[in-house]
């Protein structure tokens, strides 16, 4: 994304419209996560997290009204807070101390327990999210722009049965299907997973506990087993 808001000119002052785009895109490059800040962390980026993947498709056209037809979800997403996808990789709370359950209510888990102050409500919402197509035996990736590391990650799936277009995710609706060790601080991550008896619409449900800090992020993955 280009700015050219200090372009001289021949003559005359700055017409009200050329400025009003101006402090728009100076405040959209404000929010940008990649931009060299302190806000950096990371997210799952496949199968893709809920905001991670409305970045990736819309990011560059998210005030396009297709989306509400396309992407429904990821509209009413946008319309409530469209921090929630520029900032994909900072879904996190500090201190949960492990006890996930009390941090996190059930019908909170995909915004981390509505942590941000809220900024992540809209990714709890219930409804047709678009999915990724996996098999029983998949791999998650992780980036991690800040490098924290791992003390460990658990990955979840939702039992067969669960429907989340209709449901609320809850913790009773998860099955643990893979819990990591340490990793070494770097900028991507890799965890392979193995299921059995899965087909259908569910969620991957990635809990990363982060190293530097007692950091943890909760992230939901739409996926469809083929």
């Amino acid at each position: 994304m280009n700015c050219h808001g200090h372009e001289k000119r021949a003559s005359g002052p700055r017409s009200r419209p050329a400025l009003a785009l101006s402090v728009l895109v100076a405040a959209l490059l404000s929010l940008i996560p990649w931009s060299g800040t302190a806000v950096a962390h990371g997210s799952v980026v496949d199968p893709a997290s809920r905001n991670y993947g409305c970045w990736l498709r819309w990011g560059s056209d998210f005030q396009n009204p297709e989306m509400a037809r396309l992407d429904p979800m990821c509209w009413q997403a946008w319309q409530d807070n469209p921090n929630a996808m520029w900032n994909w990789n900072g879904l996190y709370r500090n201190g949960s101390g492990g006890n996930f359950p009390a941090a996190v209510p059930n019908g909170q888990l995909c915004s981390g327990g509505r942590t941000e102050g809220g900024r992540y409500n809209s990714l709890d919402a219930v409804g047709p999210w678009k999915t990724t197509d996996i098999t029983g035996t998949f791999t998650v990736k992780l980036h991690d722009q800040a490098s924290h590391g791992a003390d460990y990650f658990l990955v979840y799936v939702t039992r067969q049965g669960f429907d989340p277009t209709t449901q609320p995710l809850t913790w009773n609706d998860l099955q643990l299907v893979k819990r990591t060790g340490r990793y070494a601080p770097s900028q991507n991550y890799e965890i392979p997973v193995s299921t059995s008896g899965l087909s259908g619409r569910h969620v991957v449900y990635t809990v990363w506990q982060a190293s530097h800090m007692d950091q943890t992020y909760f992230l939901c993955s739409d996926v469809n087993f083929r």
